[in-house]
């Protein structure tokens, strides 16, 4: 019997948090219920293109290829997995995925070091404005849905991913984001941090900031990032309440508002 389409995705999705999460036993669970190991869920690329592509994934490259995983479907950009992992230079992974992949007409050399000294030779070239932005949208893309779904955790990772990629202001406001639903106030402060950096005038990373102070306790800090937040967006309602909370927890716990 055939699975519905939405379960299909479920559980590739699925699979695909079991590797931002770096855990071959869930993945192994996963394939062993029915999981598509070439199946990526809601994100365009599949686990083995993943694994190959990041790095630190040798033990799932392996267990992908023994699960029955295509070596020969591409990335969004056309590129198969052996050549990402020749890429990074990780010759054991390429090795794994020679014998399983056909050969590819453009790199004259059609063996091991002929493919990973191709490769070295293409990373060298800049992927390009459209490819940068197809692969933060991709990844963005992923972290999103995983918000949605309420697994903070999750897009955590996945933000996380996606500034390992591309580091952007709105990347580290959401992964702050995340880490506040977590309770981790420091993990949301020094993403705020970064994201204001990147955007020193953007209220919403003054906002990220206060939030983390104020999970913090730190409520002479959130009053001072608010102020910043004030300035940049007079009138703002929800910075005014929260403006209003911070200074009278300030003076609930005897801190000077100066």
């Amino acid at each position: 019997m055939q699975m519905p389409n939405t379960t299909v995705i479920g559980m590739g999705t699925a699979l695909m948090g079991a590797l931002l999460y770096r855990s071959l036993k869930c993945m192994k669970l996963l394939i062993k219920a029915g999981a598509d190991v070439n199946r990526g869920g809601s994100l365009p690329m599949t686990p083995l293109v993943f694994t190959t592509g990041w790095g630190g994934y040798t033990n799932f490259v392996k267990f992908l290829l023994k699960a029955g995983a295509d070596p020969n479907i591409p990335d969004v950009y056309g590129r198969l997995p052996i050549e990402l992992a020749a890429r990074r230079d990780c010759k054991e992974e390429v090795e794994m995925l020679f014998p399983l992949t056909s050969p590819i007409p453009t790199i004259p050399n059609w063996s091991i070091d002929g493919i990973i000294s191709h490769a070295k030779l293409e990373s060298a070239k800049p992927l390009g404005g459209r490819h940068l932005e197809q692969t933060k949208a991709v990844l963005k893309s992923h972290a999103d849905q995983a918000f949605r779904l309420k697994d903070y955790k999750l897009a955590s990772k996945a933000y996380g991913v996606a500034i390992d990629a591309a580091p952007t202001a709105t990347l580290y406001a959401n992964r702050s984001l995340c880490k506040l639903l977590l309770d981790d106030g420091e993990g949301a402060l020094s993403d705020a941090l970064r994201c204001r950096m990147l955007r020193p005038n953007w209220v919403k990373a003054c906002y990220r900031q206060a939030a983390a102070h104020m999970l913090l306790k730190e409520y002479k800090q959130a009053c001072d990032a608010l102020l910043d937040a004030q300035k940049l967006d007079p009138g703002n309602v929800e910075v005014e309440r929260e403006l209003r909370k911070a200074r009278e927890l300030m003076k609930a716990h005897g801190e000077a508002d100066k």
